[in-house]
């Protein structure tokens, strides 16, 4: 679909994905936007979002002095739009922008035990999974076995699945802890919260 040369930034990448007023090759093409009110002084009649010969569109772009941009040729009569080219970049780029910006962030935070972790350790921990939970966060919470601790691995599985049980409330868990080398790990994400 591209009607230029090779594409060597982001801006040229997004400029390559339209075709733009003669490179536009069906006979027929919707035209969409927000603002008629000059199309029709141009055309001297009321036009109206619809279905326009390329020709007949192609002119009123001209004369208006900005582009025909075909927004999609996925239909069976391609989109269009009559909007100078590079302020329909900008805008899609400002519209993408806000859609990055919008979308959630996963923050992981990493919680560390030792396979002979006390109650009053493990309730400090406890209480900051809690919050990191409550916040969106996942919580990674692992068992680091150092030496010749990986003898008591089931103490580290024990203390994993007390912990997944107290969070129960807060957020839940894909799968039970995994052993992978000399850590033992579960990640715990946060409860969808209901609006």
């Amino acid at each position: 679909m591209s009607i230029r040369g090779p594409v060597t930034n982001k801006k040229d990448a997004l400029k390559s994905q339209y075709r733009l007023n003669k490179a536009i090759r069906s006979p027929q093409i919707r035209l969409v936007g927000e603002d008629f009110d000059e199309i029709s002084e141009i055309a001297g009649k009321k036009v109206e979002a619809g279905v326009y010969q390329t020709l007949q569109a192609l002119k009123w772009a001209e004369d208006l002095g900005i582009d025909l941009v075909e927004i999609t040729d996925k239909a069976d009569i391609p989109v269009c739009k009559i909007i100078d080219f590079n302020k329909f970049l900008y805008l899609k780029r400002k519209k993408e922008k806000e859609i990055k910006a919008k979308t959630a962030k996963t923050v992981l935070k990493e919680i560390r035990f030792g396979p002979s972790t006390d109650d009053h350790d493990f309730d400090f921990k406890l209480k900051h999974a809690i919050k990191f939970l409550e916040e969106g966060a996942k919580v990674k919470a692992y068992v680091h076995f150092r030496g010749r601790a990986i003898v008591f691995k089931e103490r580290g599985e024990l203390l994993l699945l007390k912990f997944i049980k107290e969070l129960e409330n807060y957020g839940g868990t894909e799968e039970l802890p995994k052993l992978e080398g000399k850590r033992m790990h579960v990640i715990i994400s946060p409860k969808k919260k209901s609006n």
